[in-house]
């Protein structure tokens, strides 16, 4: 056993008994490389990663392998899920040596950190144009010996680029509404109308970008289903629940599509592109009313309920992509299978999913949608609301069946940052469902998880990263507490318990202490982080939103709710280092776009007051949470707490009835009681 046993990550744990002498990236590591004058290997990749599993067991497990690296190298492991500071530094250095990146990451370092040879997956043995791991290992241990010069050139030239790319200074100009407009024309000019998203494969559900096109259609108020921003939202996310990427039976989105047309999917399922598709799928069912919509938020939210949610309320990170050592093996199903479980229904289903003897999928099939309901409605000569009904209970069939079946592994470590986005999933469903037993079910996991991260990842007053099985690592950033500000503003919104208000608040001036950046935006690390080559500065949005992203936004709903005019500076400032890429690859910065339209629009706040919760009072909040109303923030509190929203304050009611306040950049309209006149100022 080496030194990975007493981690906190299940991806360091799985390599806890490799004959490899992997150590955690810490001072006796970094020491250790210094002591030796060893190059380090680092090995960077996450529980769910399919091919950092093959190079696990290909290399990793090998005793050959391993005695060279134990030989020539300080090995060390990371969980790219745990340290995104460390995997942030060295990405960027993959990327700039090989012009790409991806997991398992392995990079050679220094003993004082510089980078100077780094790939992804290395095969064993010479194959697809790749040279053999262990002839990548003997030519390093080589060239340390007898070319030490050229190395550390090398690692000189590639830390001055990390270094330069890590500053950031304002672009000194904000992104305009024609900007904006513009953005929105290209991202649409872009759209795959044939199968819909954005690129091709392998194909990703792009939240970020389906979210920023509905906030436009809002903004300009073009909210027509046929407008193109609408359009191509709503395509792409009807291609996406056709299954393949959406797990029809049991709920929740993999990772992205392997192919262009969103038919086989990257298994693995991730806690925070189900919290951002979650959100997508609510408000194309706020806008269009549609139910399909509302189908794939509950089926997702009760997936993650089902099989993400630790019994204390914080959310797990993953499903593995793998089962008995096989990809996709627990969601791909044969012929047979089908038959057999569904009897009578198999027909019925085998036409809506297509199904044959041959699959889709190394001779199995991954469902997805092949005939809609009203061509099904009309072959099986049956009603069309007989088809979701007929569909739903052959899925709960095959849900039960699969359950029986070997599961992929869970991630079960609790990171803050995810459980931010999927918190706010769960409070905004709460709020705007329908469905009022869904809605109770899903504003109760809110406030569970929101308790159980104050409890357990905010200890001694300092926020922690991850947590597992009762241990909190100490490492902490910039998207953490970002997410979490979102998340918590979310809840209060939902529930107007004045507690998530004061808790938003107090993260984001910890925040702002922290990790500000006086050259504009934050640095992704706390100020008293240490052993990094460089203090990062990660800007882009990548399958997370990029944290100084989240914390704009998030600043920028505080200003609103508070009046303080230091979180809106802040949140400008941080706006205009990212205008020139933004306009450039938009979709690579679009929650960074969804911030600017939120600072350029003008934003609504909205009170809600009373003395005791009645019929009246809760018919007016109705009429708020209606309709998908982005860049509007509501408070409510009776009587009035010296540490609640600004906005609440100096608003008496009339006569004593249940009273909201309309107000746009802090100058309100004429108090209202009736539902008539909330309407009209709405």
């Amino acid at each position: 056993m080496n030194h990975l046993s007493q981690s906190t990550s299940p991806y360091l744990l799985q390599h806890a008994h490799n004959p490899v002498d992997w150590h955690l990236w810490n001072e006796e590591a970094l020491n250790k490389a210094s002591a030796e004058n060893k190059p380090i290997f680092l090995s960077i990749g996450y529980s769910a990663c399919h091919w950092c599993h093959v190079m696990a067991h290909e290399s990793f497990e090998d005793q050959e392998t391993a005695a060279i690296m134990n030989e020539h190298f300080i090995n060390i492991k990371v969980d790219r899920e745990e340290r995104p500071d460390i995997d942030s530094i060295y990405m960027s250095a993959t990327v700039a040596m090989t012009g790409s990146g991806g997991w398992p990451m392995s990079v050679f370092l220094t003993p004082d950190l510089k980078p100077f040879y780094a790939g992804t997956y290395f095969p064993p043995v010479r194959r697809y144009n790749m040279p053999a791991f262990k002839d990548v290992l003997a030519g390093i241990a080589a060239s340390w010996q007898n070319d030490r010069t050229d190395i550390e050139r090398v690692g000189k030239q590639l830390h001055e680029h990390l270094e330069s790319t890590a500053k950031s200074s304002p672009d000194n100009f904000m992104l305009t509404q024609d900007h904006l407009e513009k953005i929105t024309e290209l991202i649409v000019g872009a759209y795959d109308w044939g199968y819909g998203g954005w690129g091709s494969a392998p194909k990703f559900p792009q939240p970020m970008t389906i979210e920023l096109l509905f906030k436009r259609a809002l903004s300009t108020k073009n909210t027509s289903l046929n407008s193109p921003a609408i359009k191509a939202a709503l395509h792409a996310l009807r291609a996406m629940a056709r299954g393949g990427m959406y797990d029809v039976v049991g709920g929740g989105f993999a990772r992205y599509s392997v192919d262009t047309h969103w038919r086989i999917p990257h298994f693995e399922k991730m806690l925070y592109d189900n919290a951002q598709l979650t959100l997508a799928y609510l408000h194309a069912w706020q806008i269009t009313k549609d139910n399909f919509f509302k189908q794939i938020v509950t089926e997702t939210l009760d997936f993650v309920l089902r099989e993400l949610t630790h019994p204390k309320g914080g959310f797990y990170s993953a499903l593995d992509a793998d089962s008995e050592g096989e990809e996709g093996k627990f969601y791909a199903w044969s012929l047979d299978d089908i038959r057999e479980i569904l009897k009578d229904d198999a027909d019925f289903f085998e036409a809506a999913y297509g199904i044959t003897l041959k699959g889709n999928f190394e001779g199995l099939t991954v469902l997805q949608r092949a005939l809609d309901d009203a061509s099904l409605a009309a072959r099986f000569k049956i009603t069309l609301e007989a088809v979701p009904a007929t569909l739903a209970e052959s899925h709960s069939k095959l849900l039960s069946a699969r359950a029986l079946r070997i599961r992929p592994n869970t991630d079960d470590k609790v990171l803050a940052a995810w459980n931010g986005l999927m918190l706010s999933a769960f409070a905004e469903s709460a709020r705007y469902l329908d469905d009022k037993e869904k809605a109770e079910t899903y504003l109760k996991v809110a406030q569970t998880n929101a308790n159980f991260l104050l409890t357990h990842l905010k200890q001694d007053g300092t926020l922690h990263r991850a947590w597992r099985e009762g241990k909190a690592i100490h490492e902490v950033f910039l998207e953490d507490y970002a997410a979490l500000m979102i998340g918590f503003l979310d809840l209060y919104q939902t529930d107007f318990d004045n507690k998530w208000f004061v808790e938003a608040q107090s993260l984001a001036d910890e925040m702002i202490e922290l990790f500000t950046d006086p050259a504009g935006g934050f640095f992704d690390t706390p100020l008293n982080s240490t052993g990094l080559l460089i203090r990062p500065k990660d800007i882009q949005d990548n399958a997370t939103p990029s944290g100084n992203a989240l914390a704009c936004e998030a600043l920028l709903k505080l200003a609103s709710f508070t009046g303080n005019s230091k979180y809106r500076d802040l949140a400008e400032r941080a706006l205009q280092i990212v205008s020139d890429s933004a306009l450039k690859y938009p979709t690579a910065f679009a929650r960074w776009l969804s911030a600017a339209n939120q600072a350029l629009g003008n934003s609504k706040q909205i009170a809600v007051l009373y003395e005791a919760w009645d019929d009246q009072a809760e018919a007016l909040l109705n009429v708020i949470r209606a309709e998908y109303r982005d860049g509007v923030v509501s408070a409510s509190i009776y009587p009035i707490k010296k540490d609640a929203p600004a906005l609440l304050h100096d608003k008496p009611l009339i006569n004593k009835r249940p009273t909201v306040y309309v107000c746009e950049n802090f100058v309100c309209k004429l108090p209202v009681t009736e539902i008539e006149d909330l309407q009209s100022q709405l």
